[in-house]
């Protein structure tokens, strides 16, 4: 039986849905949204797996109902708070708006967002809440996720663009198309700043000359979401991507003294904002065994879809087919092991192509855009695929692809990223 639950003004209804479990939500009546994504009236959302908030600036009620069981089966956590802060997230758009408007008019650009602050602090939700807000003032700002063990453009161990033209799917996530993605092999930036770096930069670039190009582009502005490892090399690492990316406001997100730093860094320069905001109450903390299942469940959509309605193709060819690298000479060896005087150097950015097939089981691989080896560090990435077997005596590779047909480019990408998930 459905479940009904009223929402008073300015108040939310916090869920948390078991994984592997699914509940449907509808709007009986009245105004109510999804991370900025209003509901339409009796329209049925299926909710699977998922943490969100409905929140209601004006009131509603909505309808709870279990999939093929009660709905308190299906929920791990649900109730209801009117302390949250879409206030301070409502203020932080309207900053943003006028900002786009002026430079629309100006034809100047618009403003670059970053929201920082450390891991399960509301990141990911405050840039859909900020993306969501945008589109109904018809703006279509360009995303970019620079966190690697997120995954909100493209599997986990890539950092990617895209501009959101439409709203954010309350139940598919994001909407993405043709997108732009680098991929470092790793789902954090510590085994090779030096390749993180150099993606970040490579972006950048691109989406700069995207603005220049198109007025209405350049007005909407960046809404950046960034890694949550923000201390010692973490911290370099996001004050890079502030500064390559010519960011002007800087969102944090519960964090005093990442604020404190980010003021005193920017105290001098006149076009930056930094802007401290209250951490949600919702946001719960999660798990490293968590995370690591939500990156598993990132790749098996990447194949089969959210709602596991795709048919990815199987296909075995000859390992001569594939040309496959990795970026990185490794560590350097230590002064200890060297001769009196001698110097350890090691290339962080060159190019290696993997001779050894059989460290390939359960990887994924990125397929690039290169026509050509020294084209890898520079081209985007058009896909990826699973390497699902090894045969070394027939000297195959069996791999997994969202697709049929054969690979755009026989050049791909490896790292470290292996999953288990089939």
């Amino acid at each position: 039986m459905p479940k009904p639950y009223v929402l008073q003004k300015e108040q939310e209804l916090r869920i948390e849905v078991r994984e592997g479990h699914s509940l449907t939500l509808k709007l009986v009546k009245g105004q109510a949204e999804v991370f900025g994504t209003d509901l339409l009236e009796q329209q049925i959302y299926t909710l699977r797996g998922q943490k969100l908030a409905v929140f209601s600036w004006e009131g509603c009620e909505v309808q709870l109902q279990g999939v093929g069981e009660p709905v308190e089966d299906a929920i791990e956590v649900i109730y209801e708070s009117d302390d949250t802060p879409m206030r301070e997230y409502a203020n932080v758009h309207n900053l943003l708006q006028t900002r786009r408007e002026a430079a629309l008019a100006s034809k100047f650009e618009g403003p670059r967002t970053m929201v920082v602050g450390q891991v399960d602090v509301g990141k990911s939700t405050l840039c859909k809440i900020l993306l969501n807000y945008a589109i109904r003032r018809d703006c279509a700002p360009t995303m970019i996720d620079l966190d690697l063990g997120q995954g909100s453009i493209a599997p986990p161990a890539c950092i990617g663009a895209t501009p959101v033209e439409g709203p954010i799917d309350v139940e598919e996530g994001l909407p993405v198309e043709m997108p732009l993605v680098y991929f470092s092999g790793n789902v954090s930036p510590e085994p090779n700043p030096h390749l993180y770096r150099h993606h970040v930069e490579r972006m950048a670039a691109l989406l700069d000359k995207r603005a220049q190009s198109n007025a209405e582009v350049g007005a909407a502005g960046m809404v950046i979401n960034s890694m949550g490892w923000i201390d010692g090399l973490g911290y370099e690492l996001i004050l890079h991507s502030l500064k390559t990316f010519r960011v002007d406001i800087i969102l944090v997100i519960g964090q005093d003294k990442l604020y404190s730093q980010l003021s005193s860094v920017f105290r001098s320069d006149r076009r930056m904002n930094v802007i401290k905001l209250t951490r949600s109450g919702g946001v719960v903390m999660r798990p490293r065994e968590y995370r690591k299942s939500s990156r598993e469940q990132r790749i098996r959509e990447y194949f089969y879809g959210p709602r596991n309605d795709l048919q990815p193709s199987s296909s075995t060819v000859p390992f001569t087919n594939l040309k496959v690298y990795r970026v990185g000479s490794g560590f350097a060896a230590p002064q200890s092991a060297l001769p009196i005087g001698g110097q350890s150097y090691s290339n962080p950015l060159k190019v290696t192509q993997m001779l050894n097939m059989n460290d390939l089981l359960h990887m994924i691989v990125a397929v690039s855009h290169a026509q050509q080896p020294e084209e890898l560090l520079s081209a985007n990435v058009a896909g990826f695929v699973w390497i699902s077997n090894v045969d070394p005596v027939q000297q195959t590779v069996t791999y997994l692809a969202p697709c049929a047909g054969e690979l755009p480019a026989p050049f791909l990408l490896a790292g470290t990223l292996k999953t288990y998930f089939r």
